[in-house]
């Protein structure tokens, strides 16, 4: 299928859900030339008015009016999860294409619904992370091609921290059936093994939970009790295409990590990659033989990035070819999670059966170059 988007024109987008996360997609279009902000929409029409008052050229309208508008190539989904779906597919029905906050659909049943609407309308699907796209990511995935670890073996992947009621006013989501850490943090971390390793095959996984409750750590429910219906620890081994093995550890149960958030281990060196949650920072080698650690220079993805350039990189993908923060690898990373969650529950090791491409290493790029009001 060839890319509808990649006309050299401007990328006319709207957007759907504006929430607290849209301020950063804001910042960073405004600094992109290519993506043309031109609607935005919320159920709360105080907060889709308050956007486009914000940001010059743009208006705000109903939800209806938005997925009918001829103006507008793309529909920026940053609505709740349980609603990416619903929106996804109200918008590919309407001849547009998508672009997702993480995760692509609540469920891989429901990100399949989505993929094949898609594919059948002949429009684009992203989704987030783009993060994998930032200097930070691309810096390590060029060090591995470039065989500096030679033939990578495994890797460790860890996200630990007592739990988000300690400073979000309603985190009860985290603790209901489709929160809990490696759903929620789970998009960055898989997708960057993916990005870095290749595809996954199968999954083992265990899980624990510390305690039925949690306690509200500030704001006006300060104070207050929330059940815990899931559990809030989950570890999993993800055995790659490659052989490669990587172990995760997502929890909000322990208190804090000293290790790297990724470290990636091959016959020839190590590589301390940093946190998938940011899009840049430091990669560092130890080689060999060598009798310490050495800072890589930056040497591959989009400087200076943020949330956004992953639609700006969309885009630009060649006709034929899959988005480096395409629906494929949103989906291939939904199904290794849920299979994780699946195994933890069962005991028995589960097999994956999607795939994605390993996606082509972003060349050093200056992107954004813009600043408008």
């Amino acid at each position: 299928m060839g890319n509808p988007l990649s006309s050299g024109n401007d990328l006319n987008v709207g957007i759907i859900g504006c929430g607290k996360i849209v301020e950063q997609y804001l910042t960073n279009f405004r600094r992109l030339e290519s993506i043309n902000l031109v609607a935005v929409s919320d159920l709360d029409s105080s907060r889709a008015q308050a956007v486009a008052d914000s940001y010059d050229g743009v208006r705000a309208v109903s939800v209806e009016e938005l997925l009918a508008a001829n103006d507008i190539d793309l529909v920026l989904n940053l609505t709740i999860p349980a609603a990416h779906a619903e929106i996804a597919l109200k918008a590919i029905a309407a001849g547009k294409s998508v672009y997702g906050e993480k995760p692509l659909a609540a469920t891989t049943s429901e990100a399949r619904q989505v993929l094949e609407a898609a594919r059948t309308a002949g429009v684009v699907v992203g989704c987030a992370p783009d993060t994998v796209l930032g200097t930070g990511i691309q810096t390590a995935r060029k060090a591995i091609d470039d065989g500096l670890i030679g033939a990578p073996v495994s890797a460790t992947a860890t996200m630990a921290t007592p739990g988000h009621e300690r400073w979000h006013p309603n985190p009860d989501f985290y603790y209901q059936p489709g929160g809990g850490p490696l759903l929620d943090m789970g998009p960055y971390y898989v997708s960057a093994l993916v990005t870095l390793l290749g595809p996954v095959v199968s999954v083992v996984g265990a899980a624990s939970h510390t305690r039925n409750e949690r306690t509200i750590g500030s704001g006006p429910r300060e104070g207050q009790q929330v059940p815990v219906a899931i559990d809030s620890h989950v570890t999993g081994v993800l055995v790659h295409a490659s052989g490669a093995l990587s172990t995760l550890f997502m929890s909000f149960d322990a208190v804090k990590t000293k290790s790297p958030n990724i470290e990636i281990h091959g016959e020839k060196g190590s590589l301390v990659v940093p946190d998938p949650n940011h899009f840049d920072g430091e990669v560092q080698l130890f080689a060999l033989g060598a009798e310490d650690w050495e800072t890589l220079p930056v040497s591959a993805g989009y400087v200076d990035s943020g949330r956004g350039f992953g639609i700006a990189d969309l885009a630009t993908t060649p006709a034929g070819q899959e988005p480096r923060a395409g629906g494929e690898l949103a989906f291939h990373a939904l199904e290794v999670m849920e299979s994780v969650l699946e195994s933890a529950t069962s005991g028995k090791a589960v097999s994956i059966g999607s795939t994605a491409h390993r996606p082509a290493v972003v060349p050093l790029t200056e992107l954004a170059t813009a600043v408008r009001a």
